[in-house]
């Protein structure tokens, strides 16, 4: 093969039968806009499709993708029938749901949307949230006089109706209960509902705020009744809490509300004392009613946005929710005169798409307030483009959070931690140790505050003439909108032609072991993936790229010339000269095809990068081999020869300018080759997920661990998150994203994102022994997707079981082309991962002002004895607003001791039904106590009981062994055997970390070494080994430890020889 510099140097030739078939590729389409209005289905159809739901079992783990797609929009010109006709400065206007529809048609959103017709609610609609008295009064006003408007309007807090309010009101409420029962039935994916009047202040018996019926509760107890929902999550964005909703869920776990809501400690509207973060439901509904309550204004996108990756998305991931209903407030945004925050309107866009993943798509976003035009047209805008799935729009890099927010934060998980599990690791304040943020120290309410209640409610309310309108001057309007206008214009639209992109060349099966055909890194690994890839119908859903070798100027951008130069000259040696020069190297095998996979690996994703940055398309997808990031700049090691992230990271910044890029490592492997490339770089940050096992796991070195951080300016710009003991699956995998690789992303801001995808941490694989499932990686893959404006490129590392990497592979590219992610259940993280976690925030907070929540909060119920009351000193509330509501809402107490709420608890909850239900993709993820891989650790303790003393050991085995499995039939007795934990390994010589096989009795090394015991088990298919290391016994079929009586003489034996005494008893 000769080196081209061209991208067109087609290599997609393939070289073997099996290629022949995969290598039938059409170039793939854009993905089609469906413009076709919704029919109705006839009464078959829908049994169907809700059959279909039904059916969704645990076992879509590794299925193809669900192929539900569309976004659904409902706008109608009747909902701008409702206006205040006695003041036309009233702040909740028809323009308000017109600039909404008309941004979206300027931006050509609304041709690519499911046009869904509205729908008018029932009586019996409205009566699932609200009195009777309340809808014959709403009723009523369709005949009303100006006069008696007014006198209407005298009576409820901030609240108007002309004679076509009340129709409109049906309209919106219809119309989201049919966006919502539409995601149900999948005839969409999600939807957006731009209507009005809002809804989500409105209460039993009350109207208030803007609001006659509250038309999200309504439509989640409509899906929560007639479906049979077990979980749903309401996310309420609008600046002014969302009380009706509240109220109408304060005990229901099967709902979680969630409330970002400016408060200024109770001053602020509503006025409520529940509306702060000690309110957090009542009975079984304890712990899911969620308010972050914001005490000053100015808060911007670095605050929401760390609400979200703070609280928001770490319980949700644990609730796990079914459906999520947004109440989409737009009040919080830059300009809006009633919020006075200064949120972007393109942040809306990342909030969107954050809660896309935790529901596997199913999102209804239902327009609230938002009263600066500009503003909330662009915002609404933004979200329905998320909801399309247009990729997110560049955020400039966060800034610290403020401690206002900080304090909230915080004392949200104060009260909280009781209740969910991804709180458990925030360290509880000791006696003695200082408090951080005084307002931790403190209980609501604030003295010298006037609530809203019962007994201050006023005879008669101001109608709401200009002068009660929160206002601006005409200077400030004019700041405010040249803000605006200068978002709108640097925000980039641009959406590429293409979803994804992909490269496969079967030539790189060409790299093979000649002397031992069941290596792990073996072939078979990119043609299983790519075979899935057709299979799943991805294949002719991404545009096809070419592969090309990569040049010699290229590959010296990251190596040297010296070790080039010696890669070069393998092609011309023989077999056995190839066999020995492997091994002068660590973990590598050569023929004399090698090199020239190794070329067209490094050149294949430089293609793909190229496809990326030049807008053909928006991210890509490269299934190459050999992999790449253990390659030094002069050595190979690791099955690696070219460090093929390195060489993209650098390509990118020489030929497009990208100024930061993201390289995300999550490979099983310490990815040594890419950290030591720009260890002092700050231009390119990484971060490196992996086995570290104290140092013990291959590549065996120390610079795997947390602290190391980087140096000179690249000081900080290097992050490890290095794992020990434990096998660590999706819960671990997720929580270190959601509490460090996420908030560092957005402070980092970066331009590209390069993913060093191996597949070796997945449930299987022989080498990594972890637990990570498909789903796991596919949540990874989208939440990195909301970075650098999609600018995603993940290309293929390690991972040696073709199972676990096909599906997990086929997962990413799936949620790179926009399908939904698979729902993932998330249970607690084991100690030592968030031990990992506390060690890497601290060893990083001083550079990541975005890590500063890893603060010891006070025992609430400690807090609440020892406070002058004995308890939080809270009155059932009833205020002008929940007069009507029989329902008392009360805050913490410190006499209710009832046993802390966990998101399990709300699938207990859930009621079979003839009527279909959401399946759940559960996925069975592994306990706590389920097991490493088989591997040496560190030095062996002098004798077993040492053993029991290591750190995290709290009972025999530091992981839980089998008692039985059907493989040790293989064992053959000793038959007078001594076995001698001396004895070398058959292939190396080595006598460290060596396990015996209880088949036939021989030694080989373990994976910390050569790898040769792995070896053995692969060739000769002997699956039971024992440990000369710790004497534990493993079995490489069921990937588990074995405690069972057959295997007690061997171990004896073993530590006769170890440590000159029998076992103890």
């Amino acid at each position: 093969m000769e080196e081209n510099d061209s991208s067109q140097n087609n290599k997609n030739e393939p070289k073997s039968d099996e290629d022949t078939k995969l290598q039938d590729i059409t170039s793939a389409t854009p993905d089609a806009n469906v413009e076709a209005d919704v029919t109705e289905m006839d009464s078959d159809e829908e049994l169907s499709a809700l059959m279909n739901i039904a059916t969704l079992e645990d076992s879509s783990e590794g299925k193809a993708p669900s192929t539900i797609t569309g976004t659904g929009l409902i706008y109608d010109e009747v909902f701008l029938k409702h206006e205040c006709e006695f003041d036309e400065g009233y702040p909740e206007c028809p323009d308000r749901a017109r600039v909404c529809y008309e941004r979206c048609c300027q931006l050509g959103l609304v041709d690519r949307c499911i046009r869904i017709p509205v729908r008018y609610a029932t009586e019996d609609h409205i009566l699932l949230q609200h009195s009777r008295e309340l809808l014959d009064k709403a009723l009523s006003t369709t005949s009303y006089s100006i006069q008696q408007q007014k006198e209407l309007s005298e009576k409820y807090d901030s609240f108007y109706a002309n004679k076509e309010t009340y129709e409109c009101t049906l309209a919106a409420c219809g119309s989201t209960i049919e966006a919502v029962e539409q995601i149900i039935t999948q005839k969409i994916k999600n939807s957006m509902v731009i209507s009005r009047p809002p809804g989500h202040h409105a209460m039993e018996n009350e109207f208030c705020g803007y609001c006659m019926f509250n038309n999200v509760a309504i439509a989640t107890k409509f899906a929560l009744e007639e479906y049979k929902i077990p979980r749903i999550l309401i996310v309420d964005l609008d600046v002014h809490h969302g009380q009706g909703t509240q109220y109408m869920f304060y005990d229901d776990p099967r709902v979680l509300y969630f409330s970002i809501h400016r408060y200024e400690y109770g001053s602020f509207w509503p006025n409520l004392r529940e509306s702060d973060y000690d309110f957090i439901g009542r009975g079984n509904g304890k712990g899911f009613n969620v308010n972050v309550p914001l005490n000053k204004t100015g808060m911007t996108d670095s605050e929401y946005i760390a609400i979200l990756q703070q609280v928001l998305m770490p319980i949700a991931y644990e609730f796990s929710p079914l459906l999520t209903l947004v109440s989409c407030g737009y009040d919080a945004a830059l300009g809006c005169p009633e919020g006075e925050m200064e949120v972007t309107p393109a942040a809306y866009a990342h909030f969107i798409n954050m809660l896309g993943a935790v529901s596997s798509g199913r999102v209804c976003a239902v327009l609230e307030g938002g009263y600066c035009l500009k503003s909330l047209a662009e915002g609404c805008a933004l979200s329905l483009r998320a909801l399309l799935g247009d990729p997110c729009p560049l955020l400039k890099p966060t800034q610290e959070p403020s401690d206002n927010v900080t304090e909230s934060i915080l004392n949200v998980i104060k009260v909280l931690k009781p209740y969910w599990n991804c709180f458990f690791n925030q360290d509880i304040l000791e006696d003695g140790e200082i408090c951080q943020y005084d307002a931790l120290l403190e209980l609501p309410p604030k003295p010298d505050i006037e609530f809203a209640t019962n007994e201050n409610r006023p005879e008669k309310y101001d109608i709401m003439g200009s002068e009660f309108f929160p206002s601006q001057t005409k200077e400030r309007q004019q700041m405010y909108d040249q803000r605006l206008n200068n978002l709108i214009a640097e925000v980039s639209l641009n959406k590429a032609a293409h979803r994804t992109c992909l490269v496969f060349d079967a030539d790189m099966r060409a790299h093979k072991n000649l002397f031992m055909s069941s290596h792990p890194e073996r072939p078979d690994r990119i043609s299983s993936i790519y075979n899935l890839h057709v299979e799943w119908k991805l294949l002719k859903r991404c545009l096809q790229v070419q592969s090309r070798l990569a040049t010699e100027e290229e590959l010296l951008t990251i190596h040297s010339q010296d070790y080039l130069d010696d890669i070069k000259s393998t092609p011309k040696m023989g077999d056995f000269a190839l066999r020995d020069k492997g091994q002068e190297y660590n973990s590598i095998y050569l023929c004399t095809k090698s090199y020239e996979c190794a070329l067209l690996s490094a050149g294949s994703v430089l293609n793909v990068v190229d496809t990326v940055l030049s807008g053909q398309a928006q991210n890509g997808v490269a299934i190459n081999r050999p992999p790449g990031h253990h390659a030094e700049r002069d050595t190979c090691m690791g099955f690696c020869f070219f460090n093929n992230v390195a060489i993209a990271a650098k390509y990118a910044q020489n030929k497009y300018g990208v100024k930061r890029v993201l390289i995300l490592d999550w490979d099983v492997h310490h990815g040594n080759g890419t950290q030591n490339q720009f260890y002092n770089d700050p231009s390119v940050l990484f971060i490196s997920l992996h086995k570290f096992d104290n140092g013990w796991f291959y590549p065996v070195a120390p610079d795997g661990g947390h602290d190391f951080i980087g140096s000179g300016d690249g000081e900080g710009y290097n992050i490890n998150i290095p794992w020990n003991h434990n096998a660590m699956g999706n819960s671990e995998y997720i929580s270190a994203f959601l509490q460090i690789v996420m908030p560092v992303a957005y402070e980092f801001a970066p331009e590209l994102v390069l993913v060093s995808a191996g597949f070796d941490s997945a449930r299987g694989d022989p080498l990594g022994g972890y637990d990570v499932l498909p789903s796991g990686y596919g949540h990874m893959t989208h939440m990195l997707s909301q970075l650098a404006n999609g600018k995603v490129v993940v290309l293929l590392e390690g991972g040696y079981n073709l199972n676990s990497i096909s599906v997990s592979m086929a997962t990413c590219t799936s949620v790179l082309l926009g399908d939904q992610c698979p729902l993932v259940s998330r249970p607690k993280p084991c100690d030592s991962a968030m031990k990992t976690i506390h060690e890497v925030i601290d060893a990083q907070k001083k550079y990541w002002k975005s890590l500063k929540f890893q603060v010891s909060v006070p025992d609430i119920e400690v807090q609440q004895i020892t406070s002058k009351t004995e308890k939080l000193n809270v009155q059932d509330l009833h205020t002008t607003n929940s007069m009507s509501n029989e329902t008392q809402l009360n805050g913490l107490n410190a006499a209710e001791t009832s046993e802390a709420k966990v998101a399990e608890t709300a699938e207990a909850k859930a009621v079979e039904t003839s009527k279909a239900n959401i399946g759940e993709i559960a996925e069975a993820k592994a306990s706590d106590d389920e097991l490493l891989g088989a591997c040496g650790g560190s030095e062996a303790p002098r004798t077993v009981m040492d053993v029991l003393k290591l750190p995290g050991v709290d009972r025999m085995y530091a992981v839980q062994p089998i008692p039985w499995c059907p493989h040790l039939e293989q064992v053959e007795p000793l038959n007078g055997r001594r076995l001698d934990c001396r004895a070398p390994c058959l292939d190396c010589d080595e006598t460290d970390e060596n396990w015996i096989c209880l088949v036939c009795y021989k030694v080989y090394c373990s994976r910390f070494k050569n790898e040769h015991m792995l070896y053995h088990g692969l060739e000769s298919e002997h699956r039971i080994v024992l440990s000369y290391s710790d004497l534990s016994v493993w079995c490489y079929a069921c990937d588990n430890y074995i405690d069972n009586e057959i295997t007690y003489p061997m171990k004896n034996s073993a530590h006769r020889s170890k440590f000159g005494e029998d076992l103890p008893c």
